[in-house]
This record gives C-alpha cells, structure tokens and sequence, in this order.
C-alpha cells in the first residue's frame, strides 16, 4: 500500500517507530524517514537495520524549522513523537505542551504546506476524561488535529488519529519493570492490585494504525476494542511464567494515575460507529453559529457507558500468560528465542 511512497516516522527510534518500521521495511515503500532527537538511538537502528531505504532525521518536533526540513517530499506521517511518562509529566507540563501539543500543531503545519497525502496521530487513553497533565495535553493534542483537518481539503491532505491502550512491554511500562525485579530477587511494585488497563501488543497497536491509514475519514479518532486486566493479576502472570516467589508489594499510586483508563467516553461512544474490532469516532462537524441550535439541536444525548478498563472483559491470570508468551521480549527473557 506504500509501493513508491515516503512514510515519515516522527519519533521514529521510540518502541511504536521501531514496529511500525519493521512492519514496512521489507515492503515495496520508497523511503522510511526516521524523524528523533535522539542521535545514539539513530546511531543504533541504523547500525542494527543497514538498510538504504532508511533515513534519519535529527530534529525535534518543538522546533518548526527542523520539521519542515524532515517533512519535504513525504507521502505520510506517522506522528508518534511525545512525552509519555505520566509522573515526568505532572513534574514539567509546559514541557508535555511544547512536545505534545504545539509539537503536534508544528508537524500539521508543514504537513498542509508540503502536501503530505495522509497524517495520523498517535493518542492514547489517557486524553479520554484526562485527569493528569499526560492525558491532558494528549487530549489536547486530539483538539489541535481534529481542528486542524478542517482547515484543508482531506483529498490534499488526510489528517486522523488513533487512541489506544497501554501497549505491552514498551519502553517505561510495568512488565519490563515486573521481569527486571522478578530476575533480581526484588518484590514486584505494584501501585494498586485493583488496578485496571488495556492490554495491546506493539503488533496490536501498528495493525490499529494501518487500520486507521486504510479506513479513516478526516478528524476521526480510531479505536481499537481491546481486553484489560488488573495490575495484580498481571504480577501474577509474570510470577507464574518466570515460575516466581517475589512478594508482590502494593507501593500506592504514582503522580497523576487512574483507578482505570478509558477508550471511548460516554459523549464519543454514542456517536462512534462500530467497525467489528474497531471504533470509529467521527468528527464534530459543526461550526460555530450556534444559534441554529437553539431552534433545531442534533447533539445526541449519551444513553451508554463509556468505554473503559472497569467495564470490559477481563482477562483471567491464564489468558494474561498466554497474551504475554505472544510478546517477542518476554519469550527472549524467557530463554525462548
């Protein structure tokens, strides 16, 4: 579906840019533009891949300059750069917003003025009913792209996102961390047993994106349906896979942490068109002559729940096990592979 074309990976060395890479590198794609700040980590996958159909960019999403430069002759985007640690973020906010807000407005920007076909843009649920300073600028971020996709024709430019769950084993998440303590002797933190997230793989978390690429309209927000667990059973598992005596050690929540995290709120989900393993969150397309409405309203009144860790299916300590054998760095730590 690249045959020829140009994909542009801004935070390209991070784990999503690394999959969605693998995903088209031995494809018929053109070029592959890894777009970071990150010298060492460009350094590292252009010594690890040597392939030609990769490009690195150094350059940072804040600054406008250093993405036009990167932008120049591309096809698409796939906007992945961001903060994403939830604590760092409550600690420097501003810094969330110049990275993930303005950075994103920055990439749009030069986008339109390039005429790049397709942009999609990575969210997370985080940005549904945020409560910490992640999730806001995230939520944000959905604002500035959906706005932005009306201010340019989608047959010149196609510009959607995608909102998913906690992607299994990336880097900064719980299960590195559970292994590393597990391998170590240690107890396994765990902030709440009761806890509850979404589960997706990296592979899960690409095959949404080129979801997304294949069948969104401009300013659409896609989802992908998606099993959660508890962080306590989700300890357990490990214990159980790494055959395990840790102690589990409930250390309380972090900086900014949810109970549970929400995919769909209750105002999208009765709007949003079920695509079988998929929502599909349109855009609001109204303007801003609101007097019409006070005549002839067509908001429709939310008569569902939202759609969330608490209230989907959860996975039982077995099904976690299964899950997490499907990850390429578990069965390395395993001593599969």
């Amino acid at each position: 579906m690249f045959k020829n074309k140009t994909l542009l990976i801004t935070g390209g060395t991070g784990s999503f840019g690394n999959a969605i890479m693998k995903k088209f590198l031995d494809s018929d794609i053109k070029e592959i533009r890894i777009f970071s700040r990150d010298e060492k980590k460009q350094y590292d996958m252009r010594n690890l891949y040597k392939n030609e159909k990769l490009k690195f960019y150094i350059g940072d999403v804040r600054d406008l300059a250093s993405v036009k430069n990167a932008i120049y002759g591309v096809d698409y985007i796939f906007h992945a750069a961001a903060l994403k640690q939830v604590p760092s973020c409550e600690f420097f906010p501003l810094e969330a917003v110049k990275t993930n807000i303005l950075g994103t407005d920055n990439v749009l920007t030069s986008a339109i003025e390039n005429g790049v076909k397709k942009v999609i843009c990575l969210s997370t649920d985080k940005g549904a009913y945020p409560i910490n300073a992640m999730g806001i600028s995230k939520a944000m971020m959905e604002k500035v792209f959906i706005a932005k996709s009306k201010t340019v024709d989608p047959n010149k430019t196609l510009i959607c996102g995608t909102r998913y769950g906690n992607v299994m084993a990336s880097r900064g998440s719980v299960i590195p961390l559970f292994i590393d303590q597990i391998k170590k002797g240690q107890p396994l933190t765990v902030t709440d047993p009761n806890m509850t997230r979404f589960l997706m793989s990296l592979e899960e978390a690409v095959e949404l994106v080129v979801f997304a690429f294949q069948n969104a309209q401009t300013g659409d927000i896609m989802v992908q349906k998606a099993p959660a667990s508890t962080i306590g059973d989700l300890a357990q598992a490990l214990k159980e896979l790494f055959c395990a005596d840790n102690e589990i050690k409930v250390i309380g929540t972090r900086h900014g942490e949810k109970r549970y995290e929400t995919l769909l709120t209750k105002e999208e989900y009765v709007v949003a068109e079920d695509m079988g393993g998929f929502f599909r969150v349109p855009a609001d397309k109204r303007d801003l002559n609101y007097d019409k409405y006070f005549i002839d309203g067509d908001q429709k009144l939310s008569t569902k729940e939202e759609y969330n860790s608490d209230n989907v299916e959860k996975l039982s300590i077995d099904q976690i096990k299964e899950k997490l054998l499907k990850l390429e760095y578990v069965k390395k730590e395993l001593g599969l592979q």
